[in-house]
């Protein structure tokens, strides 16, 4: 009878083994779906917050953009403001240097006008006076033949217009 008692109780003991071992599978398999259910909801806020992050981002990066982009553009308008006024600068330097050359050269053409007229006047001076000698000189010289050949007044004497003209 042994034998029959010891298969009723292994019958007992794997009827009892089966029994936890289907409670112990059933609590496993609720403890992996509440795990399984709260990854799914830590994916899911993860991905709200990423997305809210990456929402974020995109218009913190739209906006750093647009601020770089009005800086560039302030600093171009800037430079060509600059450029603008370096240009006019050297404009006006180049326009007053041409009028102080134009000026200046003005100034020596009157100059040189002025010397070439006071040289005119010296040398007409000079050609007038050596005008006035070589007449002098001539009409001594007709004197002379004239009294040569007595064709002179007799109030002329060649000797006194000589030395009166000298």
């Amino acid at each position: 009878m042994a034998s029959h008692e010891q298969s009723y109780r292994a019958g007992e003991t794997k009827g009892r083994t089966q029994e936890k071992v289907g409670q112990t599978m059933e609590s496993m398999k609720d403890k992996a779906q509440a795990a399984k259910d709260k990854t799914s909801e830590t994916a899911q806020s993860a991905k709200g917050t990423a997305h809210d992050k990456t929402g974020t981002a995109k218009y913190k990066a739209a906006d750093a953009a647009q601020e770089t982009d009005e800086k560039a553009r302030g600093a171009a308008q800037a430079t060509k403001e600059k450029a603008s006024g370096a240009a006019q600068a050297t404009k006006e330097k180049a326009s007053g240097a041409a009028k102080a050359t134009k000026e200046k050269a003005s100034e020596m053409m009157e100059s040189a006008k002025e010397t070439a007229q006071a040289g005119q006047e010296k040398t007409g001076g000079i050609l007038q006076k050596t005008g006035e000698q070589v007449k002098s000189m001539a009409q001594g010289a007709a004197d002379a033949v004239k009294h040569t050949f007595g064709m002179a007044d007799t109030d002329e004497d060649p000797t006194a217009t000589k030395s009166r003209e000298l």
